[in-house]
């Protein structure tokens, strides 16, 4: 399976804070915003990834990154030339999926479940598309899933009056039919491609399953959720870097993972 992670976009959410940076670059309490998606990926086996930014700041994240190594992984970069929406970006990593399946993240979503069970299963059946739901208060920010047992039977897009309480989080997994559904979509109201209406075609063919998340999950595009954001990653750091759980609860156990941990930036570069 091949990783695809997507750190475009304005971020005119965050007004001064995205000025002259990119918001996948924001810091988030001890890391940049963008190596705790990566860690999702990197829990999950998944090697082989794409990263896909704005031509101003591609650049930026090459000097962070770099080829991979560090990471015991294989990095590329893509640079999507407008924001054009999630769905363009993912269309522009045709060549680097080819046949395989593909695990799309987006760049400020910050989990505390480990996704690799659900990964190594879709990798096995190759088929279809699996997403990620979190049962949430305020799930019109973001698109809406409508379930029959484990199969979507329908995504709606921000609605004013949602039917369920199930957010779409930007964790995504795709067969590599995915480009030819990309090709058949016409821009939104917003002038950008969007993921909806790729989840909806998945759907429409009944070729759609979901997983409910039982911890904590956020993205980081409002002042709000970065600030949950940077709450939920030193909880994750402080589980990372403790073997017993506490009896104050203060502390939230190991998280095991299936790559080495990524580091802050001192124990990375040692000319630091």
């Amino acid at each position: 399976m091949k990783g695809i992670l997507l750190a475009g976009g304005n971020g005119r959410r965050l007004g001064y804070l995205t000025q002259v940076t990119n918001k996948h670059l924001l810091a988030v309490y001890d890391k940049p915003m963008i190596f705790f998606p990566l860690q999702t990926l990197l829990d999950c086996g998944i090697k082989d990834i794409l990263i896909v930014s704005g031509r101003e700041h591609v650049g930026g994240f090459l000097g962070l990154l770099g080829s991979g190594e560090k990471f015991g992984a294989r990095f590329t970069y893509k640079v999507q030339d407008q924001a054009g929406g999630i769905a363009e970006a993912l269309g522009l990593a045709e060549e680097f999926v080819g046949d395989d399946t593909c695990a799309v993240i987006l760049g400020d979503n910050i989990y505390e479940d480990q996704m690799a069970s659900f990964v190594e299963t879709f990798s096995k059946n190759k088929t279809g598309s699996h997403i990620f739901l979190k049962e949430i208060d305020h799930a019109a920010r973001f698109g809406v899933a409508e379930l029959d047992g484990n199969r979507v039977i329908n995504i709606e897009e921000k609605p004013e009056h949602p039917k369920t309480n199930f957010a779409v989080t930007g964790f995504y997994l795709y067969d590599s039919s995915v480009f030819n559904v990309i090709r058949t979509l016409r821009p939104s109201g917003r002038g950008e491609l969007e993921i909806t209406d790729v989840n909806n075609a998945y759907i429409a063919q009944g070729n759609m399953t979901a997983s409910l998340l039982k911890g904590d999950w956020t993205d980081a595009g409002t002042f709000e959720s970065l600030h949950h954001a940077n709450v939920l990653a030193r909880k994750l750091e402080l589980a990372r870097n403790s073997d017993i759980l506490e009896d104050d609860g203060r502390s939230h156990g190991t998280i095991k993972t299936s790559m080495p941990s990524i580091k802050n930036s001192s124990d990375l570069d040692p000319r630091v």
